[in-house]
This record gives structure tokens, sequence and C-alpha cells, in this order.
């Protein structure tokens, strides 16, 4: 078999099999906020073929919809060292105990550095029931999350 022949089945082969697998990392998280301390999970599964990039917090799909809004992870990107997360929700108007609360919409923006485990959260906030108890604009919090396991790949 001549040369570009291999090269072609080899770049098949490749791309075939890597379909089978995605790419996984899993996190320990700790946020801590005005003497409360908050621990959790976060997995990591990167787009590969037709399957999107997924969040979990312990195992809860960010990607959720329901009556009360939509919550979508829109990205997932290495920019080695750092794994930058877009998510993005949208919130209907409601009342809650008879307040009367506007639509609303939050964009997320996630730094994590994997090396350092510093997490980097910039929330845009605009509107909503979180507009009215944190306030509109944009909210900058840290948080540390550390490799729980070393990444990996799933059939």
């Amino acid at each position: 078999m001549n040369f570009p022949k291999f090269l072609c089945c080899f770049c098949l082969a490749f791309l075939w099999a890597s379909a089978w697998g995605l790419d996984v990392m899993e996190f320990n998280c700790k946020r801590s906020e005005k003497g409360y301390t908050e621990e959790y999970e976060m997995k990591i599964t990167l787009a590969s073929g037709t399957q999107k990039a997924k969040v979990y917090l312990d195992d809860r799909d960010l990607d959720q919809s329901d009556a009360y809004g939509k919550q979508v992870v829109k990205s997932v990107t290495l920019a080695r060292p750092n794994i930058l997360i877009l998510v993005e929700a949208s919130f209907d108007p409601e009342n809650v105990m008879g307040v009367s609360y506007p639509a609303g919409t939050v964009s997320t923006q996630i730094t994590l550095d994997p090396v350092s485990g510093k997490l980097r959260k910039v929330e845009k906030i605009q509107g909503g029931i979180l507009g009215e108890a944190m306030g509109n604009g944009t909210h900058v919090s840290e948080e540390l999350c550390l490799p729980s396991k070393m990444p990996y790949r799933t059939k």
C-alpha cells in the first residue's frame, strides 16, 4: 500500500475510533461566601462528533428547561491551561409569594485553571428574581476546583 492511501486509512480509523469516546474531566470544588461553604463535584464532558459539550454539578446536567425557564451550556473551550465555559439562562416572569418578578437573563462565563484550581465566575444578571435579589449587573466570584481524577475517555 502506498503512503497516501495508508495516511487516509489511518486518519479515517482515528476519526472513527475517537467518535466512540468523549474526553471527561472531573473536579472537586468548594465555594465559600458570607461564612457559608459548599462543596460539590463538577464533571465536564467535551464535545465530540454530534455530542455537545456538557457540564454536570453533583451529577445534575446544567442543560435544563422547564416551565420556569431555560439554561444552556453554550460552549466548553480548552484554551490551555484554562477551561472556558459559557452558560446562558433565561427566566420567564414569575410570581413568588404574591410578588411579581419580570423575565430575566443570566450569562455566566467561567474560567477554570485546573493547575491552580482557581475558578473565576463572571455573571451578568439582568432582571428577574435574581436581578431583584442580587442586583442587575456583573457579579464576579472565585471558587476552588481541583481535579479529582485524571481526564479520561468514555465509550
